[in-house]
């Protein structure tokens, strides 16, 4: 069946953005790829997630996302028109744009670009996350020319859980330049966040994690943690609460004591005739 097209669409036709597809339109699930993400994907994803806490944005100009559709490419000429990076960030949406729930992240439709994408290197992909690969192979971009030619994105970094290494880049004159970590640190200045190592248990966990910082290097607290905090303070507080009482009745009991002294020295000086008050 064929839609009619009145001859008003054909002389006016409307802006790309009313016609190109959004992530009501287009597969939300992995394309051409076997597996899921292993446990420490997930966990790290989670925990890059939790700490991402840009000052400066309201909670609804941020998104994070791993494992989750990055649609690029709005007029299908590369094979895969989608990437699923192992997590990025997004900031300075505008509040009223999708509120709830996204299936996919597409980029035409959300009219802004990630600002730092991380990949979790693995042997099997490690050469095409690190542009080592001229093509993946279902022969479409790799990954690492998604983010550097096609959307441009500001920070790429990668993180290997055999090696421990981490790896940073900058997009500079439309290329992807490698930068030393300074203080053990990736500064992003536009979210005033830095990404650094962490060793540390996270979900019962002990190992070295990617994980934010402030500006004063302090580690952006998890939920869990922020939780455990509070409850930590509330405990103190309530510990001092009950010093502050029993110092408190410690006093009332000292000065009910000297009081009792008083009158029983009183009561025996009486007792000789003589008159306290005139001591």
């Amino acid at each position: 069946m064929t839609t009619a097209i009145s001859v008003r669409e054909l002389e006016h036709p409307l802006p790309p953005q009313e016609t190109l597809p959004t992530m009501y339109d287009l597969p939300s699930e992995e394309l051409g790829q076997l597996g899921m993400p292993d446990l420490f994907h997930e966990w790290q994803a989670r925990l890059l997630s939790e700490t991402f806490q840009p000052p400066g944005f309201a909670r609804e100009e941020i998104f994070t996302a791993s494992d989750l559709n990055l649609y690029y490419d709005e007029q299908g000429k590369s094979r895969s028109r989608c990437k699923r990076p192992d997590w990025f960030a997004v900031v300075g949406l505008p509040k009223e744009k999708y509120p709830g729930m996204r299936f996919s992240y597409v980029v035409w439709d959300e009219a802004v670009i990630p600002l730092i994408v991380a990949e979790l290197l693995s042997p099997s992909t490690q050469r095409s996350d690190l542009g080592q690969a001229p093509r993946d192979e279902d022969n479409s971009p790799t990954k690492w020319d998604v983010y550097e030619k096609w959307l441009r994105i500001p920070y790429y970094v990668t993180f290997s859980r055999y090696t421990d290494e981490v790896r940073s880049f900058r997009l500079k004159n439309q290329r992807y330049e490698e930068v030393a970590l300074e203080n053990g640190m990736l500064w992003v200045a536009e979210a005033q966040l830095g990404l650094g190592l962490w060793r540390g248990r996270y979900l019962g966990e002990e190992r070295l994690w990617l994980r934010w910082r402030d500006r004063a290097g302090n580690w952006i607290p998890t939920p869990a943690e922020r939780a455990e905090q509070e409850r930590a303070r509330a405990e103190q507080e309530h510990t001092r609460a009950e010093q502050e009482h029993a110092r408190a009745e410690q006093e009332r009991l000292a000065k009910e004591a000297a009081q009792q002294r008083a009158q029983l020295l009183a009561a025996k000086l009486r007792e000789l005739g003589i008159d306290p008050d005139q001591l």
